[in-house]
């Protein structure tokens, strides 16, 4: 349950419209559902914009469906994150809607508006506040798995999203060549790895937040990803926040923050 739907409910309350029993139905649940193994937190979207989003890895797949399936029953739309394909056909048997993004390992699944009283289709989510473009950038070809699942998060969240792939330091010139996509955009996320660099020369480009993500894309002396983070960290370019390795769901989920103007 998020803001919208709270309010909602509480206005049909107000109206006459829903029981005070049928509210107190909805709001029983609220705000932890406990599974066994899972404890759900139904408040996350009221807390922080969106619901709880599923972190597969170390997962059963058994758990892993639960918990879409209870989550879709009280959320506009749930979000599962580096899901393999057999847990992504899992997650689609039961819940047929769901769409699974390969590059990205995200899973998405539509929800519904649930108030006690009526529901409403997963279709009819509110027109997104963003107030501009989310561009994810990402310096090679084997960093846009992580590049993906930024920019699938900040777009299924409600940002515009567009991308610009394979522009790293070592061919400057494919970056340099996109200047006006880099000036127009509210946001950057910046994905990277081998020496990280790219979110110093964005950064030093543009003036807009620069969102930096290492991957751990390289070759040894990379320390999966730490050269990479290190180099980010270190940035002389103003405007440069960091996030952990390969985190592209962070870089995405706090990219829509920022575009929304929160």
């Amino acid at each position: 349950m998020d803001a919208e739907q709270l309010r909602a409910l509480l206005e049909r309350v107000k109206a006459g419209e829903t029981p005070v029993e049928d509210a107190m139905t909805t709001l029983r649940a609220l705000p932890v559902e406990d599974l066994g193994f899972a404890q759900l937190d139904h408040h996350r979207a009221l807390r922080n914009g969106f619901p709880e989003v599923i972190y597969c890895p170390g997962k059963a797949t058994e758990h892993i469906v639960a918990i879409a399936e209870r989550l879709s029953l009280r959320s506009r739309k749930v979000l599962a994150s580096r899901a393999t394909p057999e847990v992504a056909e899992a997650v689609q048997k039961a819940l047929p809607g769901a769409v699974y993004h390969p590059l990205s390992r995200m899973i998405v699944i539509p929800g519904v508006e649930t108030d006690g009283a009526a529901e409403t289709a997963f279709s009819a989510l509110p027109v997104s506040r963003s107030v501009g473009t989310v561009l994810v950038v990402s310096a090679g070809t084997a960093d846009i798995s992580v590049a993906e699942e930024a920019a699938i998060t900040a777009s299924e969240m409600g940002s515009p999203v567009e991308r610009l792939y394979d522009v790293g330091v070592a061919g400057i010139h494919r970056l340099l060549g996109r200047q006006e996509q880099l000036f127009a955009a509210n946001v950057l996320i910046v994905v990277a790895g081998m020496e990280g660099a790219l979110a110093s020369v964005v950064g030093g480009l543009v003036s807009r937040p620069v969102i930096a993500v290492p991957t751990s894309v390289g070759y040894g002396a990379s320390f999966g990803g730490l050269s990479a983070l290190l180099t980010m960290l270190n940035s002389c370019a103003s405007g440069v926040g960091v996030v952990n390795i390969d985190n592209g769901f962070g870089a995405g989920f706090l990219a829509h923050l920022i575009n929304q103007g929160s």
